[in-house]
């Protein structure tokens, strides 16, 4: 067997690879971004006012991917790897097939559940694998690179589909692009994907272990521990700003007259920023430290939410989803690697499945909130002044609770 080394360039064909899967992981959710919302009304009768009705998938997606998520980080300190890498595109399956024959909304709703595990297993492997291969000073680098990966293909995928259910029937385009992407997700992490857990346990030596249980674990992560209690909420705040572009922009560019294609181009504003920036703040976290980052892109978010629904072009609607991208490209992959920070070697894995279950857990919380209070006041401005809020508060929790460095 051939010596471990540890580092990105040392490892650079696999993560190449893993930055391939995390590619095709960001279109399969890509994929449902833009069109399922502006599809909601036309396809599935859902009228323009039916909040709680519409915000179901995301609740469900939140739920399912955080449970996933909890369940994956512990399932590959067992298990490895590749095995529930694997796992998770063959449950995808189904996906597009349920999106082509849905007679009604439940059968989305279905759908965004396999979506929930699929993202659930798929995307925390990527990070947890290449997280084994890398050096532990690479943590900010290696959080960056991999969710510019994953979020530039959410912005394709959403840009993509968007022009295809244009010029096609919006379920066949959907069938199509899901069905090869999720495809060849399947194959390649079959035959090109290694197993990433010698890597993982070599960074171990000279660590004695004090293996917990992830009842333990989750309790410490989610209430004694102050630092990653403050984290954890972090992550599950920032959702509000990812459901208020999933779910809300699509439906307020639509109340505006914008059509499907221009709405799209607007919302990958967004995610293009967003994925793009991660190579730059992620390893900058490593220089500079991670609070200034979370907090500052927390802020930012929030009056990016706050400004959207007081302006009235297309011009500076982008310039605005501009603006939150590159709030949640300073907070996205510094939050994860914060945690990583904070977290044992030999518990990271299961640290950080805690860590995304409450971050993802997040979707239904916001989802659930922004669609009651939409309902209750019958206006789409409301979310955005909850969701802008929430990310201040938030940030400003964080600022007071997480020390600048590691100890």
């Amino acid at each position: 067997m051939s010596t471990i080394k540890h580092g990105i360039s040392e490892n650079k064909s696999q993560i190449i690879l893993q930055l391939v899967q995390v590619f095709l992981v960001g279109l399969t959710i890509g994929m449902t971004r833009t069109v399922i919302p502006g599809l909601a009304d036309t396809e599935f009768g859902l009228g323009s006012q039916q909040f709680l009705l519409l915000t179901s998938f995301v609740v469900v997606f939140g739920v399912v991917k955080a449970i996933m998520n909890l369940l994956a980080g512990r399932l590959s300190d067992g298990y490895g790897r590749k095995r529930v890498l694997v796992a998770g595109w063959i449950v995808a399956i189904p996906i597009p097939f349920m999106i082509l024959f849905a007679s009604n909304w439940s059968w989305i709703v279905a759908a965004t559940l396999l979506l929930g595990v699929n993202q659930g297993l798929c995307w925390s492997m990527t990070i947890n694998s290449k997280l084994d291969l890398a050096r532990l000073n690479q943590k900010g680098l290696v959080n960056g690179i991999n969710e510019f990966s994953g979020y530039a293909a959410v912005a394709i995928a959403g840009v993509v589909t968007a022009y295809m259910v244009d010029f096609m029937d919006a379920r066949e385009g959907l069938f199509i692009f899901g069905i090869i992407v999720i495809l060849l997700g399947l194959v390649s992490s079959i035959f090109s994907i290694k197993e990433t857990m010698p890597w993982a346990r070599s960074h171990q030596t000279g660590v004695i272990s004090t293996q917990q249980s992830l009842s333990s674990l989750f309790i410490q992560a989610s209430w004694k521990n102050k630092v990653l209690l403050s984290l954890n909420q972090a992550g599950l705040v920032e959702k509000f700003t990812d459901a208020m572009v999933w779910i809300f922009l699509p439906i307020f560019f639509l109340s505006k007259n914008l059509t499907l294609v221009e709405g799209s181009a607007i919302v990958s504003v967004y995610a293009v920023v967003w994925g793009g920036l991660q190579l730059i703040t992620g390893p900058l976290s490593d220089k500079i430290g991670r609070k200034i980052l979370i907090v500052g892109g927390m802020w930012l978010c929030g009056l990016g939410l706050l400004s959207i629904p007081y302006t009235s072009s297309v011009f500076l609607w982008t310039v605005e989803a501009g603006i939150i991208g590159m709030g949640m490209a300073m907070l996205y992959p510094t939050l994860g690697a914060a945690v990583a920070d904070f977290s044992p070697v030999e518990s990271r894995g299961t640290l950080l499945g805690i860590y995304r279950f409450w971050r993802d857990f997040g979707y239904a919380v916001a989802a659930l909130t922004l669609g009651i209070i939409a309902q209750m006041t019958q206006a789409l401005i409301s979310p955005f002044l909850l969701a802008s809020a929430a990310m201040i508060l938030s940030g400003a929790y964080v600022l007071i609770a997480v020390p600048s460095r590691v100890d």
